[in-house]
């Protein structure tokens, strides 16, 4: 299990056209990792668009928002030009990252046992983890971390005691 000011655990995985993302790399003041279901499924769509809905606001923020699902790399590209998806999709079919975050699980649908991935997402600064949301509600996710990071710089100044 991942926690608050554990080292970031890195992912390298092919996006929506194939090219390779080695997330390490990517400078910005927040990475904001999620990950999915299935493209194309309820849950998982609304939880898409409720981090589109949010996207502008990430961004001016300096977060960096990436989605990851164990579907392919093909289904990704239709995924997110179907709903115009302004952040990056990774394709993680051989669910490594999936393992290495531990979210591949039993969970009960519709009052099945059956095993899939753990709707969970995680923020990252500095090479660390800022915040861990495991078993996240699509609805809520995205607004949730929008609201943490916005948090953030208003703690700072209450720690110093400057209030506004």
């Amino acid at each position: 299990m991942i926690n608050i000011n554990d080292n970031f655990i890195n992912i390298i995985l092919p996006d929506s056209n194939g090219n390779i993302v080695d997330v390490s790399k990517i400078n910005s003041k927040y990475i904001i990792i999620y990950f999915y279901s299935k493209d194309n499924t309820s849950g998982c769509n609304n939880h898409n668009l409720e981090y589109k809905k949010y996207f502008e606001d990430f961004k001016n923020i300096g977060a960096y928002v990436i989605g990851i699902s164990k579907d392919s790399v093909t289904s990704h590209f239709k995924y997110k030009n179907k709903y115009d998806f302004p952040f990056v999709l990774l394709s993680d079919e051989n669910k490594k990252a999936i393992s290495d975050y531990d979210l591949f699980k039993e969970k009960n649908m519709y009052g099945k046992k059956v095993m899939g991935v753990v709707r969970s997402s995680f923020i990252i600064s500095g090479g660390k983890y800022i915040k861990v949301n495991y078993n996240a509600k699509a609805m809520l996710d995205a607004k949730e971390n929008l609201e943490f990071l916005n948090s953030l710089w208003l703690r700072l100044w209450n720690k110093n005691g400057i209030i506004f």
